[in-house]
């Protein structure tokens, strides 16, 4: 069985997959641009000391993602 968490909770070094971007508008536009879309693979390549933003690898790309960005990202087999 798959558990899903949020992209928020992700540890650095972990990969997951993602399962739902929970955003609208412009920001799920934006982030489906990156090629960050149900089913990509990311990889959690920094953290900030109060978890504030986040640096994941999609494909070949790095994007830097606020908390509550991260926080609309639900992932599932985190590993």
């Amino acid at each position: 069985m798959n558990t899903m968490t949020l992209l928020s909770a992700c540890t650095k070094g972990g990969v997951a997959t993602v399962v739902k971007i929970n955003a609208k508008g412009p920001l799920k536009q934006r982030l489906i641009s990156f090629g960050l879309m149900k089913g990509s693979e990311v990889k959690m390549l920094e953290c900030a000391l109060n978890n504030s933003t986040y640096e994941i690898k999609v494909g070949n790309m790095s994007i830097a993602l606020r908390r509550e960005e991260a926080e609309l990202i639900e992932v599932s087999d985190v590993r």
